[in-house]
């Protein structure tokens, strides 16, 4: 009996064990999409795959709407499916598939959807629970989105700030974009938006703000690009610079020819444009010269080195900026100016550079006509005694090649008395004159007969 008893705790041991891993392998066997969208009007599937035959299997079952409210839709078993009739469109269930079906979508169709079945398999008596959840979006297509801007006012550099807002007159779960010059703007320390990104708040606005604004409004199935917005800033005055294209500037300074009409234009990046006042600098004091962006002086009526100030000043910002330049009166020839401001540097480097070239030239020839003269290297030559001459010819080293002429002169056949009157000659040399007159007239009375005599 104790035996009997011990087998029947085992099995229901491992009964308890199966049923448990019965149901986490079925959780598998039913699949649903998680979310689905769908179009106001339209209808709705929501497809429940089954991987399990349903005509072997008991099961019973439900679907509910858990959100926004907890309402059940329909029960359902292998046989029957039993609809909430107090609901005016149920959706339907056709057996013995589970998926529900929506024929028109409305507003209050959308959201969160649960499908809860019990399955009794086969030689296994406990029932497998399966749980599954969808979220269902029901949208209208959005419609062209249209911006405003508040203030419509004009706006300020860093006094002011705006408001740009997106709209759309049809359109459901919306969600907006917002591009500047077709890029993308993001929040930042002055870059706010609302939940949705419908309303974007710039404050304070600067300079870089400016340009061509869209919102694109999108939903889960369409997207719709507004027309363009363009904001205005008011900035500046900045960069303020004094130019003329006459004479030369250097540092603030301006060089031009007394003669000669001379034009200065103000300029600064400024939005809207500057209000200019050209002054004097006296030792007194300021004189006020004329009002405007461009401004006229003939330097013969002024004194060398007059100073100038110029003061731009923006009637929107109430912001100001001046720079002050002087006046020198010099001779000046555009062309050369020219030249001289933009080939300066030019110039020097080519005058270096021939000097160089020239100085070497004149050290080469120098070395190579005080290295190469022919009168030089004859009276170096002859100098050499003759006995050395001789030595030299007698060792037969490769190295008397150098000396090689005079051994020719020693070597010439003849008679003795000739020979030596002709070598005594040679010794006796004193000018350089002697010199080529004596070898010329020995070169002249070599026999053509060739004898061994004086190499004996």
């Amino acid at each position: 009996m104790e035996c009997v008893g011990v087998t029947m705790f085992l099995l229901m041991f491992t009964l308890f064990l199966i049923i448990p891993g019965t149901d986490s392998k079925c959780i598998e066997c039913v699949s649903l999409q998680p979310t689905q969208h769908g179009i106001m009007g339209d209808p709705m599937f929501l497809k429940v795959e089954t991987h399990f035959d349903v005509h072997n299997v008991t099961f019973q079952g439900s679907w509910c709407k858990i959100k926004p409210n907890n309402t059940l839709l329909v029960t359902f078993n292998n046989i029957n499916a039993i609809p909430n009739l107090r609901l005016k469109n149920s959706p339907a269930l056709s057996l013995p598939d589970v998926s529900l079906y929506f024929e028109h979508l409305a507003e209050d169709t959308q959201g969160e959807y649960e499908l809860q079945i019990n399955i009794i398999f086969p030689g296994i008596p406990s029932p497998v629970a399966v749980t599954k959840r969808v979220t269902v979006t029901v949208s209208v297509p959005v419609s062209m989105p249209l911006i405003t801007k508040t203030p419509e006012s004009e706006l300020v550099e860093d006094r002011d700030n705006v408001t740009l807002t997106c709209s759309v007159e049809h359109g459901t779960n919306v969600h907006f974009k917002w591009l500047k010059n077709n890029m993308v703007v993001g929040p930042s320390e002055r870059h706010t938006f609302s939940q949705d990104h419908g309303t974007l708040v710039i404050n304070p606005v600067k300079k870089e703000d400016i340009g061509q604004y869209n919102c694109e409004a999108q939903n889960h199935i369409s997207s719709k690009l507004s027309k363009q917005a363009e904001l205005i800033v008011f900035y500046g005055p900045y960069n303020l610079a004094v130019n003329s294209d006459q004479g030369l500037k250097t540092a603030g300074v301006f060089m031009v020819n007394p003669e000669e009409l001379a034009f200065f234009e103000c300029i600064a990046d400024s939005n809207p444009p500057n209000t200019c006042v050209w002054i004097s600098k006296t030792k007194n004091g300021t004189e006020v010269l004329m009002t405007g962006p461009r401004f006229e002086v003939k330097p013969y009526e002024l004194p060398q080195g007059k100073e100038f100030l110029c003061r731009a000043f923006n009637n929107m910002t109430k912001k100001h900026d001046e720079t002050k330049f002087t006046l020198v009166m010099a001779s000046l020839d555009r062309g050369k100016a020219k030249y001289s401001q933009e080939g300066g540097v030019l110039s020097s480097l080519a005058f270096i550079t021939i000097s160089s070239v020239l100085i070497i030239v004149c050290m080469m020839f120098v070395l190579l006509r005080k290295s190469c003269h022919p009168r030089r290297m004859i009276k170096t030559i002859y100098r050499r005694p003759m006995t050395e001459q001789r030595g030299l010819h007698r060792s037969g080293h490769e190295d008397a090649t150098v000396d090689f002429g005079i051994y020719e002169f020693v070597s010439v056949p003849g008679k003795m008395e000739s020979t030596q009157a002709s070598c005594r000659s040679l010794t006796r040399l004193d000018s350089v004159k002697d010199l080529h007159t004596t070898i010329y007239d020995v070169i002249k009375h070599v026999p053509e007969t060739p004898t061994m005599s004086l190499l004996k």
